[in-house]
């Protein structure tokens, strides 16, 4: 029975690698996948998903005025897909979000969505709050804040280093950027 799974984290929790290695899963089984990642996160490269510790893969993009169930309609017409994954979930538009649902209930594929929960100010992505909503099943990934208590909030770093406190909601970065931390950690850096 094909199901909506959502699997979420901070920062630098390994959450493209949990994508990255339970294709690999699939594929080493004879079944195909269908990766997909947000068009403007090019981090890794173009059309690419890739991990911290150096694993990647190509994948396919979505943009987000995409139809995320024609882009699926189209694939399994190429040949039968065993899973679909999302990474970069949080970058989804609600729309995009039940357009993935409906691939699920109407194609019967799985489709596994990797991403952030909440974005430096503490607030909820729209594509991680449509998954918090419909997703059939939800995976916290862990990771931890520099205490060694569990890492739920993250913080953008200025130039200065310190954390800001506004600014647009996306701004693509890795380690120099962003930081994971337990929100006790996280309400210090920000001054709360």
């Amino acid at each position: 029975m094909a199901k909506l799974y959502f699997h979420y984290s901070t920062m630098n929790a390994g959450k493209s690698t949990l994508l990255l290695q339970a294709s690999h899963n699939y594929r080493e089984g004879g079944m195909a996948t269908y990766l997909l990642t947000a068009q403007f996160d090019n981090r890794a490269g173009q059309g690419r998903i890739a991990s911290r510790i150096g694993i990647g893969e190509a994948a396919d993009t979505f943009a987000p005025a995409d139809d995320m169930f024609a882009k699926i309609s189209n694939r399994l017409a190429q040949g039968p897909v065993a899973c679909v994954f999302v990474d970069e979930a949080q970058f989804l538009s609600k729309d995009q979000v039940w357009q993935l649902a409906r691939a699920v209930d109407d194609l019967k594929t799985p489709v596994m969505c990797y991403g952030l929960r909440v974005d430096f100010q503490g607030n909820l992505f729209p594509g991680s709050a449509a998954l918090l909503a419909w997703a059939d099943e939800m995976r916290e990934v862990r990771t931890i804040c520099h205490c060694g208590k569990k890492a739920t909030m993250v913080i953008r770093r200025g130039p200065d280093g310190k954390a800001l406190k506004t600014g647009e909601q996306v701004v693509i970065g890795g380690n120099e950027t962003y930081v994971s931390l337990c929100r006790k950690h996280w309400r210090e850096a920000v001054g709360d």
